[in-house]
């Protein structure tokens, strides 16, 4: 008898502590569902992407002005300053590698010296030569003098001897005035071939100069006050040491103004058509979490691209920051949630809380009394954390944020079978 009533004691105890399990069980599965009501308000639609703050404006520091009539096409960038550096006009930035420039000049001095060397032998020779035809004609003039006198005294002499002296007299005066026209010929071929040497020796000077005063411009320094950015070339690569300047682009750095900043942004072809100049963003810095922003877009890319590593295609925005703040630096991430629309007493609910069937059907399971139902609803806007719902619930029901048991199977209430909105029960 005792045993039969031990039996029965520890089958009581079983059954009492399987029905608190049970309920144990059943607790824990009710407090695990998260739900939701269905709300009426003021509902924003926003587009979220992250960007880029540039500087809207910026004054750019150049390099060297004359490298491509110089031959010099490409250079290297030796060394420049750290990046945010603050420098005033003047300061030093940076300096281009000068091996090519340094044989051009070589090569420059050789030319000028041999010109100058040349200018100065044309000048002897012509010296040489024009003192030499003078002396030709001083002793002309002397023979022409002395023939006058010969002339003069043989006035007694017989006709013969006259007439010759008289010859002789013109043959000199002849000579003389042929070596007068051979001087100044002589002159005028030494003044063009002196004038030729001096040009060539001026041209040669001129372009040592150049290569001179273009020497002076590897090293950079600052236009103007400013903090230094790095340029940044076709890839988005920051150009530091060892970037290639080329002479068509010889830009070095920037020096941006930074109390007008931009947000440069990507958006998603699917969302292009929502996005509109004069639309308000709201940014945030990924550096300062805690700073808030706003801005408006101000500029709108007629045409997608396609960013590395995706396949979708994407349209730039650019957005101009309102506020005007010391701690804004170019390169800096920003998120921008582009305020695309804003409608006034609408109904709508979490995003988690919509669910579909296929393509077409998109439903929400909502409580109805102690059950659940799948409702077909019909969606209008959304942003990344609410939709808006055009029909299929209203105001104050409670949804299931987490799928309940057994709803697989349950059949969806379509709006289109003339199902009324399932409202809330009080």
């Amino acid at each position: 008898m005792k045993k039969r009533n031990l039996i029965i004691v520890i089958g009581i105890f079983v059954a009492v502590l399987i029905f608190f399990i049970t309920k144990v069980n059943k607790g824990s599965t009710e407090s695990a569902e998260v739900f939701a009501k269905v709300q009426r308000g003021q509902f924003r639609s926003e587009i979220t992407a992250s960007g880029e703050l540039f500087a809207k404006s910026s004054v750019e520091i150049m390099g060297p002005g004359g490298m491509q009539g110089a031959g010099i096409y490409q250079t290297t960038l030796e060394h420049i300053i750290p990046e945010g550096t603050v420098v005033n006009a003047g300061d030093y930035v940076a300096r281009l590698d000068q091996t090519e420039l340094g044989t051009r000049l070589q090569q420059r001095r050789s030319d000028f010296t041999v010109s100058k060397s040349e200018f100065t032998q044309a000048k002897l020779d012509t010296a040489m030569e024009l003192r030499k035809a003078r002396d030709v004609m001083d002793n002309l003039l002397y023979e022409i003098e002395r023939k006058k006198l010969v002339l003069k005294n043989s006035q007694y002499e017989p006709p013969a001897v006259v007439q010759e002296k008289q010859m002789e007299l013109d043959r000199a005066e002849k000579q003389y005035l042929v070596e007068m026209e051979n001087y100044e010929l002589q002159r005028q071929k030494s003044v063009a071939r002196m004038a030729g040497a001096e040009a060539k020796m001026q041209d040669d000077k001129a372009k040592l100069d150049a290569l001179l005063d273009l020497q002076k411009q590897f090293t950079i320094m600052a236009p103007e006050p400013g903090m230094l950015i790095y340029k940044r070339d076709w890839r988005g690569n920051k150009m530091g040491v060892g970037a290639q300047i080329n002479a068509w682009e010889p830009v070095v750095a920037t020096l941006p103004d930074l109390t007008h900043m931009v947000s440069k942004t990507f958006v998603n072809e699917v969302d292009i058509n929502n996005i509109k100049k004069g639309q308000k963003v709201e940014i945030g810095l990924d550096a300062f979490p805690d700073k808030k922003l706003t801005g408006q877009i101000f500029e709108v890319a007629n045409m997608g691209q396609q960013r590395p590593n995706s396949d979708a295609k994407v349209f730039e925005i650019m957005v101009v920051v309102n506020e005007s703040d010391t701690t804004l630096r170019p390169g800096m991430t920003t998120s921008n949630k582009v305020i695309a629309e804003v409608l006034d007493d609408v109904l709508f609910i979490p995003v988690e809380a919509v669910h579909s069937q296929g393509d077409s059907i998109t439903y929400v399971i909502a409580k109805d009394g102690l059950s659940a139902v799948k409702q077909e609803v019909q969606l209008g806007k959304s942003n990344a954390d609410q939709v808006v719902v055009i029909g299929g619930i209203t105001e104050g029901l409670t949804l299931y944020l987490s799928d309940p048991s057994d709803m697989d199977d349950k059949p969806i209430k379509r709006i289109s079978e003339g199902v009324k909105a399932i409202a809330k029960k009080d």
